[in-house]
């Protein structure tokens, strides 16, 4: 099959890295180790650059939107975080199997191109499903959800911005579909081009309808900008799942047999992706569940105190988490493509099957790329924004309230550098997510069942104000961060140990066309 992926037939060279090449036998680019130049798509560095880019379009928008709001009304700032925590609800699916397909998807030594778009299509059916189900679900429970993730004093006023938002769920489920495993597919490209319509098509009708360069006659609320989100959401989902459409079609064009079984959902597909997914898909579901219990507890502490959170959460999650959000991607990514090679050298037959520890350290060096790169940026970022005070300012840009941006001030200079940490556990757990997930969900429900439940628990009976909450709030949300450090590095190495005796299990591998 000659296309534009190619037909790939891997083997494992003496560097450890998997070379392609084509029917006639020529090494083509495409992995690790390959001729093509650093910045290809196909290459660690070249990956980090496209994910950068892709992380770093909605980042710039969603602190936009926010300054955009204040504009409009200070006090639906906190609403605007309503479509923050129904993402929050949205991760758990856009996280299940989306976040397995990387071990799945991402092998293509022992898969051929056609069971991986198969999956892929398979996937996307799915996803689809399951977001508009939730859509639907938020839809009609405005009211209950209002109640729980609201401030009592726009509660009633948020409750058509919550209906609007609820049906970004559907697009966002078809996003984080595509992007997962276009990336596992090497094709960075398709989930930046999702990025880039989105933000683009969000930044015009922005600037149009509700920024303060709009025209004078027309007269924006909150509401306006839920429904040009929703708008511009739709518009990036199905771009992208056009491009990746066109783009598999004319990957498969040479196997017209092929391409029409790759399209159609597949249960042997489904069958590899929930064996993978059900790990991901429940670390989710329990992590998310419980940050939303704590979430209910802050918005319960009045507006100042909920719209603080909020913006803290748009600065820290912004545009300052895009390097470890891409360098995350592009380590998943990468180190699924050395497990797929080691499993084709030792044999994909096998449910077990002993590593050494140079086979080991291969397939986590794109992990140790991105921890020693990681690590750099966070000490440079947390010196820049601590002690040059730009967050209390940034915080009153984004609020217009000072007393905003005071408790977010407060906020920032307790935990910012835990985030150090969180960073540094973010690119050890890819190791686990794109070999066994079984592994990561150990890690994951280490940290929340033993720290993070016992305090969801605590601070429902802690007679808590405004005024005191951040005593407790910091050491739930700071301290989770360094006790996940402590946990992912134990897990980490007991995965190792357990990998290089030979003792752990590997799931099995089946073509699903």
């Amino acid at each position: 099959m000659l296309s534009r992926w190619g037909y790939r037939k891997l083997k494992a060279t003496d560097d450890g890295d998997a070379h392609i090449e084509t029917e006639s036998g020529a090494e083509t680019t495409g992995g690790p180790g390959s001729s093509a130049p650093w910045w290809n798509r196909n290459r660690y560095f070249g990956s980090v650059l496209f994910n950068i880019t892709t992380f770093l379009l909605p980042a710039l928008y969603g602190t936009l939107s926010k300054l955009w709001v204040a504009n409009i009304d200070r006090s639906m700032v906190a609403t605007t975080d309503a479509y923050t925590y129904i993402g929050v609800f949205a991760e758990v699916i856009n996280e299940g199997l989306p976040r397995g397909v990387f071990v799945v998807i991402g092998d293509r030594s022992s898969r051929s191109i056609q069971s991986r778009v198969n999956i892929t299509y398979t996937l996307l059916y799915v996803q689809t499903a399951l977001g508009l189900i939730l859509s639907i679900s938020f839809s009609a429970a405005a009211s209950s959800f209002a109640k729980s993730f609201v401030p009592v004093e726009t509660r009633e006023a948020s409750l058509t911005y919550i209906r609007i938002s609820a049906f970004s769920t559907v697009f966002s489920a078809i996003s984080a579909a595509v992007a997962a495993a276009t990336r596992a597919l090497d094709r960075p490209d398709i989930p930046l081009a999702v990025s880039a319509i989105a933000t683009t098509v969000n930044i015009i009708l922005d600037l149009a309808l509700i920024s303060t360069v709009r025209a004078k006659s027309i007269h924006p609320t909150v509401n306006t900008q839920a429904a040009i989100r929703l708008t511009c959401d739709g518009c990036g989902a199905l771009v992208g799942l056009a491009y990746f459409v066109f783009v598999s079609r004319r990957a498969l064009s040479s196997t017209p047999v092929g391409l029409r079984a790759a399209t159609k959902p597949n249960f042997v597909a489904l069958k590899q992706l929930v064996r993978a997914g059900v790990f991901t898909f429940t670390e989710s579901a329990v992590r998310n569940a419980l940050y939303l219990w704590l979430i209910s507890n802050i918005v319960s502490m009045g507006n100042n105190y909920a719209t603080a959170w909020g913006v803290f959460n748009t600065i820290r999650w912004g545009l300052i988490m895009v390097p470890v959000q891409a360098l995350e991607a592009s380590s998943v990514t990468f180190v699924g493509h050395k497990w797929g090679a080691w499993r084709a050298k030792v044999g994909s037959h096998l449910r077990r099957a002993k590593a050494e520890w140079l086979d080991i350290y291969r397939i986590a060096q794109p992990a140790i790329r991105s921890l020693a790169i990681v690590f750099f940026i966070e000490i440079m970022l947390f010196i820049i924004l601590t002690y040059t005070g730009g967050v209390r300012s940034f915080a009153f840009y984004l609020s217009d309230s000072e007393t905003v941006s005071e408790i977010t001030a407060m906020m920032w200079k307790s935990i910012e550098w835990c985030y150090i940490f969180y960073a540094l556990s973010t690119q050890m757990a890819s190791v686990l997510l794109a070999t066994q997930p079984r592994w990561y969900l150990y890690q994951s429900l280490g940290s929340n069942i033993l720290y993070v439940l016992p305090w969801c628990i605590a601070v429902t009976r802690i007679g808590m104000t405004e005024q005191n909450a951040w005593l407790y709030h910091r050491w739930v949300f700071g301290g989770s961060l360094v006790v996940s450090f402590g946990i992912i590095l134990f897990v980490d190495t007991v995965w190792a140990l357990w990998l290089r005796s030979g003792k752990s299990e590997m799931a099995p591998i089946e073509e699903s066309i």
